[in-house]
């Protein structure tokens, strides 16, 4: 699998990291999941920082986020990372159980590709987590990243 296939999972919860990585796995979807746990580590994560380093590889051609994260809330990193040169052509998809509407505003508004509302259901969970992951990995075409500027 190609280094410009990998996904970032940004999610504090391992339940939710679990279930995640299995609909993935339970769907045929072979990229390579990178997850991190908190909006500080992905930021390390992102910019090759502190334990990521020496990280090799491209940058993911899709982020997923939670909303609920510890020590840099997930519309921090949102925010941040569509204000980022380069990395604010990565596509992000806002992974919440938050169905607030207040929440779905600020999403979009801070630059989220989607938003998506984690279903109680685990069948319907893993049918999403499949749609979310073909169509980011699959069908939509990834942006060249290194040329992303902010104008």
């Amino acid at each position: 699998m190609s280094e410009t296939n990998r996904i970032l999972l940004i999610e504090a919860d391992s339940n939710e990291v679990e279930l995640i990585t299995t609909g993935f796995a339970e769907t045929g979807l072979a990229n390579p999941i990178d997850t991190v746990r908190d909006g500080e580590e992905a930021f390390d994560y992102l910019y090759k920082l502190g334990k990521y380093a020496d990280r090799t590889g491209d940058y993911p051609v899709v982020i997923l986020l939670a909303l609920r994260l510890p020590k840099i809330d997930g519309r921090e990193v949102l925010r941040q990372l569509k204000t980022t040169e380069k990395i604010n052509c990565i596509p992000i998809v806002v992974l919440t159980a938050s169905k607030a509407e207040q929440d779905i505003i600020q999403g979009y508004a801070y630059g989220a590709n989607s938003y998506v509302v984690k279903p109680f259901d685990a069948h319907t969970f893993f049918e999403i987590v499949k749609n979310i992951g073909f169509y980011w990995t699959t069908v939509s075409e990834p942006p060249p990243v290194d040329k992303c500027k902010i104008t």
